[in-house]
């Protein structure tokens, strides 16, 4: 079996595949045309999120048997048409849920602590304790809204804390020890902190917008390591403005290109220079998942289900 790799990834995917006996072939540079034509040639193909996997790249792969996603989502590739074409879908979000709930719970303590502002004025010469008194993760009352691989991380880092945790997803059944499941309702009169760990679907689009947000009982604060998309940035800076969302640690914005690799080249939206400016708003560059561990068990997380299901 012949695999096209579009992304760079850890050296282990392309060198255990080749000891697995698969041929593989490498073209990080050509565009997506020029990639479309040679594509019949490949049984395989894996990537991260360099470019659309949609109906007219599907039909030009007509001897394509599977795609190995090395990330978690797969919101980039027209699912049900490749399923319908019988071709294997392979993601890995076992390889960097440790990576997400970290992530998750550091920034969570940064907003608490006020740890990035505290810094910035340290380093210019400001030294405002009363300023910077922080507030205690224990007591509170944690929400996670999106129950599987990312969110069962985030909960399991949660332990050690005094903290209810309670969380809330579209499946039945998906609580555990780490995190009590309750209907929306009662999610949204209870919790003092949320952090979204949903896919990106048709359903999650715009999930946290104005109407969403108002329904919560108390004021709150956000922290979102799944989609940017997921977000209604004005609506966010609404909230921010009036106190109804306290802080918010962002690792992905509605306004990132499909290929997560770039945010913007126009001018930057009116929301997101507010949230540049704020003191409350922490972020980073769609990193969450993104370390050095990760990159490891992501590639072999996907040579392992390629073996499982090929070989």
């Amino acid at each position: 079996m012949k695999i096209l790799h579009l992304d760079t990834n850890h050296d282990l995917l392309i060198n255990q595949l080749n000891d697995l006996g698969f041929t593989n072939h490498e073209d990080y540079k050509s565009s997506k045309e020029e990639v479309e034509t040679k594509i019949s040639d490949y049984d395989g193909i894996i990537l991260r999120s360099r470019f659309t996997i949609d109906r007219q790249f599907l039909d030009a792969a007509t001897n394509l048997k599977f795609i190995g996603r090395v990330g978690a989502g797969l919101e980039n590739i027209d699912c049900h048409y490749a399923n319908k074409k019988g071709v294997t879908l392979i993601a890995a979000p076992e390889g960097n849920r440790n990576a997400v709930g970290e992530h998750a719970l550091g920034m969570l303590l940064s907003l608490f602590n006020k740890l990035n502002k505290a810094d910035q004025e340290v380093r210019t010469g400001k030294w405002l304790r009363e300023a910077n008194r922080g507030i205690e993760l224990d007591g509170k009352t944690v929400g996670i809204i999106g129950y599987g691989n990312m969110g069962k991380a985030f909960a399991k880092k949660l332990r050690g804390f005094d903290v209810a945790v309670l969380c809330y997803d579209i499946q039945d059944q998906v609580g555990d020890a780490n995190a009590k499941q309750v209907p929306l309702k009662e999610f949204q009169e209870k919790v003092d902190v949320v952090s979204l760990h949903t896919p990106q679907t048709p359903l999650t689009l715009n999930m946290i917008n104005a109407d969403f947000i108002n329904q919560f009982q108390k004021p709150f604060w956000f922290i979102n390591t799944a989609r940017g998309k997921s977000v209604v940035t004005a609506d966010l800076v609404s909230a921010l403005k009036s106190g109804k969302i306290l802080g918010a640690g962002l690792d992905v914005l509605e306004y990132e290109k499909a290929s997560f690799e770039d945010m913007f080249t126009t001018t930057m939206p009116e929301p997101f220079q507010y949230l540049i400016a704020s003191q409350n708003v922490l972020l980073t560059p769609h990193v969450a998942g993104w370390t050095v561990e990760s990159k490891e068990k992501l590639a072999q997380t996907i040579v392992d289900k390629i073996k499982a299901k090929f070989c």
